[in-house]
């Protein structure tokens, strides 16, 4: 049953197309949509929300276990909403990347005038390339907030994470994934939906299992994977995202009577091994002692 899960391809990952577009295209589409979404969303571009924000940024403080003083990298930060928030009410050091210049000029002025320029800095670049954009490879966290999907190609902003992270960080990403078909004929109307959302949004919608498997093979600890959950008195219930299709025409919704849902909203924590055994032998001991005995790696040579 277990292995399944991690192992079975989804009909969607057999006849999904490959992305039309680049890192570039994502940062120019937010360049040009950036007034539309802050009119709509606000400083937190994030569909599956809550209707007062911060409880949702609260709601992933817990979960990606936010401690004062950590380092952490936002990968995919919009205008910095959820870093200074973060920064403020966690105490953590956030390092912020976004690869839209109109976000970036905006991130710096909500940064400056939050008076969180020692705790917020935000950086101009592509987040698979974390490793050169960043000033170093220290960090605690590296989150992805429904921005991983802009990615064209997951597993290098998987293995561009890795990259920054000490022994012990954790990556945390809340998306959106494909759904898994519940009847034969729901495919493709969910292939419909999922190419309409990719090309409206710059997206790349992912796979559930196709990034498990990296995941796993890569020599993450996946230490949890759950349905994001929220009370349904807090939830906006999406209409949010319709506004911002009103305001801007992008992936307009004609109808609802046939409308079959295509994604779901999944949270994955994954921790980077440790080398060091008197952390390493405290939790997931099995996984750190195999990673080290496979790759004959040292904590320094990572």
């Amino acid at each position: 049953m277990f292995e399944n899960l991690f192992k079975k391809k989804s009909p969607a990952a057999i006849e999904k197309q490959e992305p039309s577009h680049q890192p570039k295209d994502v940062g120019a589409f937010y360049d040009q949509y950036n007034d539309a979404f802050l009119k709509v969303y606000g400083e937190v571009i994030q569909a599956f929300r809550t209707y007062d924000v911060a409880k949702l940024l609260d709601y992933q403080i817990e979960a990606m276990e936010l401690k004062p003083g950590m380092k952490v990298v936002d990968a995919g930060c919009g205008v910095c909403g959820p870093a200074i928030h973060f920064a403020k009410h966690a105490d953590v050091e956030v390092h912020a990347v976004t690869i839209s210049q109109e976000q970036f000029n905006r991130s710096k002025e909500r940064i400056a005038a939050a008076g969180m320029e020692d705790k917020v800095f935000v950086y101009l670049g592509d987040y698979h390339e974390l490793s050169s954009t960043l000033p170093s490879k220290d960090f605690d966290r590296v989150y992805f907030l429904e921005s991983f999907g802009h990615s064209p190609y997951h597993h290098k902003a998987i293995d561009s994470a890795w990259k920054v992270l000490k022994s012990g960080g954790v990556l945390y990403i809340k998306d959106l994934f494909r759904r898994e078909p519940l009847l034969p004929e729901h495919v493709p109307a969910i292939e419909r939906e999922i190419k309409k959302i990719n090309d409206a949004y710059r997206y790349n919608i992912a796979d559930l299992y196709e990034v498990l498997q990296h995941i796993r093979k890569e020599g993450w600890i996946l230490s949890k994977l759950k349905t994001v959950d929220l009370p349904m008195s807090d939830f906006e219930n999406l209409t949010i995202s319709n506004e911002f299709q009103e305001l801007t025409g992008i992936a307009k919704i004609e109808g609802w009577d046939d409308y079959v849902f295509p994604i779901d909203f999944f949270e994955l924590h994954c921790i980077k091994p440790e080398f060091d055994l008197s952390n390493g032998l405290d939790k997931y001991f099995l996984q750190n002692l195999m990673y080290m005995k496979v790759h004959g790696k040292k904590e320094e040579e990572l």
